[in-house]
């Protein structure tokens, strides 16, 4: 289409660039293109230029995958349930299962971290008792040498797991 001027310009091209779409879901652009390599995300238009373009379906599946992330899937069960979408087969039963096994994790959690706390309640206890004996000879610190060592681990590698996760956030 002419301008004023009478030089050809170049079709506007309706869609989203990344900055947008990063800035309208509160997502990174590195995110989103983790997402499209994932295939999460279906491969966007381009523009003659080579920007990608992304409509607002995308802005809504970015929407239902930050959604199902904070319920805990992981991106593969994400993707799994974007498949069975797109081959229009119901994936809410698949998700019900997908709970399902979420909930059961945690209650095993729960349990472990419960019987984790209990076991340190009870080392602080009877280190508190023993205190001047755990101070003497060359340990470092006796309560951590008599430790609960093996019990617990579920728990711990869970709380370890949390404490990296913060610290990427």
């Amino acid at each position: 289409m002419p301008s004023k001027s009478g030089t050809k310009q170049a079709p506007v091209e309706a869609g989203l660039k990344i900055g947008e779409l990063a800035r309208s879901t509160g997502l990174t652009t590195k995110a989103i293109r983790y997402y499209e390599l994932m295939k999460l995300l279906p491969e966007p238009r381009r523009t003659e230029s080579g920007y990608r373009l992304y409509s607002t379906e995308e802005v809504q599946r970015l929407e239902f995958i930050k959604k199902a992330k904070r319920l805990g899937l992981s991106l593969e069960d994400i993707r799994d349930i974007l498949t069975l979408h797109a081959s229009n087969q119901p994936p809410c039963v698949h998700v019900l299962a997908l709970l399902d096994q979420k909930l059961a994790y945690l209650d095993d959690l729960i349990g472990s971290l419960y019987e984790f706390r209990e076991e340190l309640a009870h080392l602080r206890e009877k280190s508190a008792a023993q205190l001047p004996q755990l101070t003497q000879g060359p340990a470092i610190c006796g309560i951590i040498d008599q430790g609960i060592h093996a019990k617990g681990e579920l728990a711990l590698t869970w709380l370890e797991g949390r404490k990296k996760a913060k610290g990427k956030a």
